[in-house]
């Protein structure tokens, strides 16, 4: 199938726009049927339209195959317009020479459903890709000789064993894509070489090669910006890509927003972090740009969608720190808001050893991160559940980027502070901060908003060409149905004037101004809006397309009842021993040996034609779900329940094992945790609060009249 209209939705309303800029040349850039991807200073253009769009991390190993393609039409219904995922090495060559591609590794089946969803992918091919796995993704048998034979094995260098295997890895990656690149009509517009590497760049163009000479020909390829590179590289061989996190589990320090979290909030004029992978790459990170990477357009890969727990430091993250994360990068000059992650899931079982980050190797051995769920804590979680802060408050914004981002992306930066840029026609604040503000602000309004440049939609607005938003105080959204739609600011009149006028607007009215229609939608009202198809629709689920029909997509509590019962009482607090690198190590399978322990009945009684899930209240350490015997999720605590899928547990011994939690374990946990932890009694903080079934429910939209 080619796809003749790949990043339609990056070209609704986009008006065409003269390219001046000079554009970089990669790889192959023109589709079967003439469409051109380029890259250019300011961002992407396509067919000489340029475009802003929005990129969310998923990955398909992580995600049950039978639920790729209802999940990637989420992600679109969220805003997000590229995919990007990791091929990590270790899920596919467990053992050296035999390769699996099946199931949910079955990468060239993902990328087909990516193709007839019409989304593009970033492919981010390693060898390192990190993303909280078992040895950064290198399997044991390579790690094995990187330990016995350095000067032929060494992990991420030249050396030859190493180069020839990663080689064959890139070759078999590309056997399952062959056929799916943007220039054979495919939806692979980019890959990612390696992963936060300092170099040296022999060594990034060695990976480049091989890229190239196996198959690999896209538009554009792509590197981590983070860190900084040992030595000179060469210009306009690969684009850097840049990110930013409002909170870290890797950090060391048991404290809140340590270090310069609080810098991802503010506007700056570097695109460098100081947070990012910090117990590898140090606290000190050095953020000034230079002048040859400013030439390349600001382009992002890794914003906070959210962040996964460890187990020395267990972030609770709300959902409110995405937007403000976006809208920082955004009024800063970024043209693309990159997730991770966008979308949460599961590390696949392996009775060997943990597939998951931990101290107890010789590679990656940073963190210890639970064994079998990666939530995220992202707009969409581990079982595609939305967060709902994050989901809307990254979506609306998302809408505004669909419906102006082609506008925005020729702007340059005007004004810059740390609470406050401007770029052309819109301007951008924030002073909310994770933690530290919890109660700030952040949004972006119109300033001498000239509307006669919507040409695409002239016609069908009937706007006349003088009409001009002066100011106002109420955030763009879209333009659906023939109006122009806003969404009001807490705290703030929302007021518009136009051509001169102040107009307070009545919430959730349209009104004609100017020979034109506005709406403010309430943030209420607005959480609940979908634009599908040119209109808006209304759900308090989640609304998206498949094919031709709109689905609707909600998350409910049942009154069904669960059977638990304790069959064991803990067996006391154990002793906290500290991992490789000096941070608290989490249990070992024999510590659960003296977990309090429940075992769940009546599942079977529950409808198995229901897409199911258990929702477990807890309070301690560590949560573990085995069913007859083989451990199927886990959870370190934050103060978040833990979700199950029924269909896991359905037919078998079902057991949860929770581990106490002590006060003097030395793990950071924020201030409305430690608080249970300190009025526990003993100073032990243990109990199970109740499990909820709760029903994902699925069904064709009905259009309301």
């Amino acid at each position: 199938m080619r796809i003749k209209h790949i990043l339609f939705t990056l070209l609704v309303s986009c008006a065409a726009t003269a390219v001046a800029q000079e554009t970089f040349r990669f790889g192959t850039n023109v589709n079967p049927d003439g469409v051109k991807f380029e890259v250019d200073s300011r961002g992407f253009i396509i067919n000489g339209k340029h475009v802003l769009p929005v990129m969310g991390e998923i990955h398909y190993a992580r995600v049950p195959e039978r639920e790729w393609r209802r999940e990637i039409q989420k992600m679109r219904a969220g805003g997000i317009t590229i995919l990007s995922t990791y091929v990590f090495w270790i899920h596919h060559e467990e053992e050296e020479g035999h390769w699996n591609w099946e199931g949910n590794k079955n990468l060239r089946r993902f990328i087909e459903v990516c193709q007839e969803e019409q989304m593009p992918v970033v492919l981010r091919i390693g060898p390192f890709c990190h993303g909280e796995v078992y040895q950064g993704g290198f399997p044991v048998w390579l790690a094995d000789k990187a330990q016995s034979n350095p000067q032929q094995y060494k992990l991420r260098t030249t050396a030859t064993g190493f180069l020839a295997a990663t080689r064959n890895l890139y070759s078999n990656i590309f056997q399952q894509v062959k056929g799916l690149q943007w220039k054979d009509g495919g939806p692979i517009v980019g890959v990612q070489i390696e992963n936060e590497c300092r170099g040296p760049w022999s060594y990034y163009m060695a990976l480049k090669d091989m890229a190239t000479e196996v198959g690999f020909d896209t538009p554009f390829y792509t590197r981590t910006g983070w860190p900084k590179l040992n030595g000179n590289e060469e210009f306009g061989k690969m684009l850097p890509l840049y990110g930013d996190y409002a909170d870290g589990f890797w950090d060391r320090v048991l404290t809140d927003m340590p270090g310069s979290y609080k810098d991802a909030f503010i506007m700056k004029d570097t695109r460098l972090s100081a947070v990012i992978a910090t117990e590898a790459l140090g606290t000190h990170q050095d953020t000034k740009m230079e002048e040859k990477d400013l030439s390349y357009p600001y382009l992002t890969c890794e914003l906070g969608g959210g962040m996964m727990p460890s187990y020395h430091r267990r972030i609770n993250m709300s959902g409110k720190e995405v937007k403000p994360l976006a809208i920082c990068k955004l009024g800063s000059g970024s043209n693309l808001p990159g997730y991770y992650m966008y979308h949460g899931g599961t590390n696949p079982y392996n009775p060997k050893h943990t597939m998951a980050e931990t101290q107890a190797t010789n590679v990656t051995n940073y963190n210890d991160m639970p064994l079998m769920t990666y939530d995220f804590q992202a707009p969409l979680g581990e079982m595609g559940q939305p967060n709902w802060t994050a989901w809307h408050e990254s979506r609306l914004l998302h809408q505004f980027l669909a419906d102006w981002g082609e506008e925005l992306s020729q702007m340059d930066v005007d004004t810059l502070s740390e609470h406050y840029a401007r770029r052309g026609s819109f301007e951008f604040f924030n002073d909310y901060v994770r933690i530290l503000n919890e109660g700030g602000s952040s949004y972006v309004t119109p300033r001498n908003l000239q509307l006669s440049t919507l040409n695409s939609q002239l016609s069908t607005l009937n706007c006349q060409l003088s009409t001009v938003i002066d100011w106002a105080t109420v955030e763009p959204f879209c333009k659906a149905d023939g109006i122009l739609y806003f969404i009001a600011i807490e705290g703030k009149k929302p007021q518009l004037s136009i051509n001169g006028k102040v107009i307070t607007a009545k919430l959730n009215k349209p009104f004609k101004a100017a020979g034109m229609t506005f709406c403010v939608l309430s943030k209420e009202k607005a959480m609940t809006a979908y634009k599908i198809e040119g209109k808006l629709h209304y759900s308090d689920g989640i609304l998206y397309k498949d094919g031709a029909r709109i689905m609707e997509e909600t998350w409910n509590t049942l009154p069904t009842k669960v059977n638990y019962a304790l069959a064991q009482e803990h067996g006391g607090l154990r002793d906290i021993k500290m991992g490789s690198q000096k941070v608290a190590a989490q249990p070992t399978e024999e510590d659960f040996n003296k977990a309090a322990t429940w075992v769940i009945s009546n599942l079977n009684e529950l409808n198995e034609n229901l897409d199911l899930y258990l929702q477990i209240s807890y309070r301690g350490d560590v949560a573990r779900i085995y069913t007859d015997g083989q451990l199927v999720e886990d959870n370190f605590w934050n103060g978040k329940p833990m979700l199950v899928r029924l269909s896991d547990l359905v037919g078998k011994r079902v057991e949860l094992k929770i581990l106490p939690l002590g006060k003097d374990y030395p793990i950071y946990l924020q201030k409305e945790q430690k608080a249970e932890l300190d009025k526990s009694p003993n100073g032990i903080l243990l109990s199970l609060d109740g499990i909820q079934v709760i029903e994902r429910s699925t069904q064709e939209y009905t259009t309301e009249e």
